[in-house]
């Protein structure tokens, strides 16, 4: 029988080039939710979108330095997710970067 636990998905949306202190944000938020013990995270980089500002950004082969949407994708328990929060503020602060910040309620399958 599958055991499911309730769990959260956090997910940040950050451009491929903002960066703090030398090293791409999106690195930087992986390595504070393992640092921190986090249950699990990934990144993934997109290959076509907008945002608010409605500027299209897209994968082609002749742009040689792109700014596509890389999306870092974090799965622990809600007390956790919630406790990790001011860390994710702190690195965007910091790093002035624009981004979008989402959570949603998920099943965690466990063994």
């Amino acid at each position: 029988m599958m055991n499911f636990i309730e769990s959260e998905l956090l997910r940040i949306f950050v451009g491929e080039q903002e960066n703090l202190h030398h090293r791409p944000l999106y690195e930087l938020l992986v390595s504070e939710a393992l640092e921190r013990g986090m249950a699990g995270a990934t990144v993934f980089r997109g290959l076509l979108s907008f945002g608010l500002r409605h500027k299209v950004h897209t994968a082609k082969i002749l742009e040689l330095v792109g700014d596509l949407p890389m999306v870092v994708e974090i799965v622990d328990t809600t007390e956790k997710i919630e406790a990790f929060l001011p860390v994710v503020e702190m690195l965007l602060r910091e790093s002035g970067a624009q981004a979008l910040v989402t959570r949603e309620a998920l099943r965690q399958w466990t063994t």
